[in-house]
């Protein structure tokens, strides 16, 4: 099945914990799996921890090519990371939530208006796609606004049409919107996902589930 319920520690916002992309996916260290859990998504899982802390998701972001978080931080098993071709970037700043603020795939990127300039350029560098600035539902914290990967990207439901444009046109995917868990529209904090599938909190509906294959490419 492309998309599974999953809960981190019996916490169901498996996004704030975990992150993933088409060539990894990262668990925090000490997260009980079952075997075949840590392979929903199709690629090689490492439990790590982020200055020592479990919230992989919140503080981190990127796409194939890379992993952005700030400067302030330090990840574990960065060298299991990079052996996989993924690469880790520490980008100097005041903001530090980067799962938070940034919404990418391979093909672009969505970032908060809140970044300077200077690091725009700095995230174009790292994920090698382009980067654009936009909110979501009129919101900067984009990154918890929706999750995005190389065949879709699903939204807050109160995203405003010009926003959803400039979204699926700097992705280069079709956008949707819905919730998970249960109602919540901070999809970034309830969904895991890549090109081949998804994890989401045991909280999400029936509903929800198909919204989220659907929407993300993954049916079957």
């Amino acid at each position: 099945m492309p998309v599974r319920r999953m809960d981190i520690n019996r916490i169901p916002f498996i996004g704030a914990y975990a992150f993933c992309n088409d060539k990894i996916v990262l668990f925090p260290k000490n997260v009980h799996l079952h075997p075949d859990e840590s392979s929903i998504l199709g690629v090689p899982a490492v439990y790590t921890l982020i200055s020592k802390s479990p919230l992989l998701g919140i503080l981190l972001a990127g796409n194939s090519n890379a992993i952005v978080c700030s400067e302030f931080f330090e990840l574990e098993e960065e060298e299991k990371i990079r052996e996989v071709g993924v690469e880790l970037h520490h980008i100097p700043g005041k903001l530090t939530s980067f799962g938070n603020l940034v919404l990418a795939n391979d093909y672009g990127a969505i970032v908060s208006p809140e970044f300077p300039d200077k690091t725009v350029k700095l995230l174009e560098k790292a994920l090698q796609v382009k980067v654009v600035k936009s909110t979501i539902a009129g919101r900067p914290y984009v990154g918890s606004l929706g999750v995005a990967t190389n065949k879709g990207v699903l939204l807050h439901p109160e995203v405003k049409e010009e926003e959803m444009k400039i979204i699926e046109k700097t992705l280069q995917v079709p956008a949707d919107v819905g919730t998970a868990c249960g109602g919540v529209s901070f999809l970034g904090i309830c969904i895991i996902a890549n090109s081949r599938g998804a994890v989401t909190g045991s909280t999400t509906t029936g509903p929800e589930l198909g919204r989220i294959e659907s929407s993300l490419g993954l049916m079957e």
